[in-house]
């Protein structure tokens, strides 16, 4: 089912030209970090009131989340990632950030005049919380804006994969409040051939600039915890995740391979109550 675009999503999110810019910039983020007196860590999801400090199951783990390297003085910016092939941002074609209902909480269901379909799969609720990382991840970003996009469960984008190209549910955007936290009603993601489950999110300085696609501040990545994504893929719809999990670990994706403390997402829930998903982002 996935033939139509797996290797080709595997291949595009690898960021080619862009990839290696990016790779560049996080060596030389490590290397400063080395260099100094203060170490420089990545934010902790303990950094924000909404976001528990606890590992995937609920009980604190180091493989849960970042949130155990605790607060710092400083605080690294959330590492840049490709948008991938299937951003619908008009950097690609498409551009869904100008139609009228792209800003919304619920993510789940098509709007305007595509074909109107409703993305099936276990519930997902994801809130990022944005903060300012010159001030050490204190300061959240009120007025900001998030886009987020990701896969349904058989692991095929809206807009772009055969078969959901008239559609354009998982994905939306919403501006941050006063404690610079954006909330979205999802569905869990699949995972197809060549890439861990994740989610794409784009930051912006405002909701207008969101809504005229310019002026993106930071692109990057959400990773899923293996025994979470383990658990959504033994239910039905999600069969293939299983078996294109099974060749894949955080160590060996493309994306976070070379480092995903950052973005390893806090996640509490279960198959019949749904999952919560959380993550600071620093900006």
């Amino acid at each position: 089912m996935h033939g139509h675009h797996g290797d080709e999503v595997h291949e595009h999110d690898r960021g080619l030209s862009y990839d290696l810019p990016v790779l560049a910039r996080r060596r030389m983020i490590r290397l400063m970090a080395g260099a100094s007196l203060v170490p420089l860590v990545g934010c902790s999801t303990e950094d924000s009131p909404s976001a528990p400090s606890a590992g995937s199951s609920g009980s604190p783990s180091a493989a849960g989340s970042s949130s155990a390297a605790g607060s710092s003085a400083e605080c690294a910016t959330i590492p840049d990632e490709t948008a991938g092939p299937f951003p619908g941002d008009g950097s690609n074609g498409v551009n869904v950030l100008k139609e009228s209902g792209v800003v919304r909480s619920d993510i789940t269901r098509s709007f305007g005049d595509s074909a109107g379909g409703t993305a099936e799969g276990v519930p997902l609720t994801v809130t990022l919380t944005v903060v300012d990382a010159a001030s050490g991840c204190g300061t959240p970003k009120q007025g900001a804006a998030v886009y987020i996009w990701h896969c349904d469960r058989a692991g095929d984008y809206s807009l772009y994969s055969e078969g959901v190209a008239d559609e354009n549910y998982l994905r939306g955007v919403q501006e941050t409040d006063a404690e610079g936290r954006v909330t979205f009603t999802s569905i869990f993601p699949g995972c197809y051939p060549g890439r861990w489950p994740h989610i794409h999110f784009e930051v912006y300085g405002s909701l207008e600039d969101a809504t005229a696609a310019t002026a993106i501040t930071n692109t990057s990545q959400l990773a899923f915890p293996q025994d979470v994504c383990e658990t959504v893929y033994a239910t039905e719809g999600y069969d293939e995740s299983v078996t294109n999990l099974g060749s894949l670990s955080l160590e060996s994706d493309s994306i976070f391979s070379d480092g995903h403390d950052q973005q390893l997402a806090t996640v509490k829930g279960s198959v019949a109550g749904g999952y919560t998903a959380t993550l600071t982002v620093p900006v």
